[in-house]
Parts: C-alpha cells; structure tokens; sequence
C-alpha cells in the first residue's frame, strides 16, 4: 500500500482540531487550528540543525496541503 505523504484527521471528541499527518521523514502530527507540532520521529538537536531546511519545507507543504484539500470541499 501506499501512503501520501500528507494526510487530513479529525476526531469527533476534539470539534474545533484538524489535523494534518505528515507521513516521511520528519514525521509529525499538526494541530492546524493550533499551530502546535507533535513529532513522531526522535531527532537530536544536531540533527534538527542539519535537517532545518527539509524540516521547515515540510511543515510548510502541510499548510499547503490543508489550504488545497479545503478548497475541494468547497
């Protein structure tokens, strides 16, 4: 199987979250209603220096991502 990259959640319990799973490394769940980042990979802080860059791209397609998968409901 396989997964995008980018996926959307929610959960019935938490009406106001929405949630974007990024699938690659770096692994992360955002909160986008929040802005808050729960990381699912373990990364020194070296190595979050050294991966800034993919990183922060990363985070930034997951915005895009949202923005896009929101207009298609509309």
């Amino acid at each position: 199987m396989k997964i995008p990259p980018y996926l959307i959640a929610d959960n019935s319990s938490l009406e106001e979250d929405v949630f974007v799973i990024h699938t690659d490394f770096p692994r992360f769940i955002l909160n986008v209603a929040t802005d808050e980042i729960e990381w699912l990979d373990s990364f020194s802080q070296q190595e979050a220096e050294e991966n800034a860059d993919a990183i922060e791209e990363a985070v930034k397609k997951a915005y895009e991502f949202f923005d896009e998968e929101m207009k298609n409901y509309e």
